[in-house]
């Protein structure tokens, strides 16, 4: 993972999201995923970019299926946003930068 970005798994999630005290969205992909892959760069970049106002990072639903399940993720890539603990929104499918960024500055407020 390159710097910024966190990688999430089953055991930490729920503490990494609840004791966050700045908003978290989280990119639900999986290795044999394509458009996942293609998104990557630009969650790489906009970790960078937002790097101490929003938590960024991503979960392989293939390795850590349990939280996907719960949050009734069905289709990858999915980008679910978080503040104070509590899903905020989501994008599903390849999104655009400008459209996740739009996303994260509404949260943030």
């Amino acid at each position: 993972m390159s710097d910024g970005l966190m990688e999430f798994t089953d055991a930490d999630f729920a503490t990494n999201i609840s004791n966050s005290d700045i908003p978290v969205l989280v990119d639900f992909w999986a290795p044999w995923c394509g458009p996942c892959k293609a998104m990557t760069p630009t969650i790489e970049k906009l970790a960078g970019e937002f790097a101490g106002r929003v938590m960024i990072g991503k979960m392989d639903v293939q390795a850590h299926p349990q939280t996907a399940g719960k949050l009734g993720i069905r289709s990858i890539p999915t980008l679910v946003f978080f503040k104070n603990g509590q899903v905020t929104d989501s994008l599903i499918g390849v999104a655009d930068e400008e459209k996740i960024k739009d996303k994260m500055e509404i949260i943030l407020g």
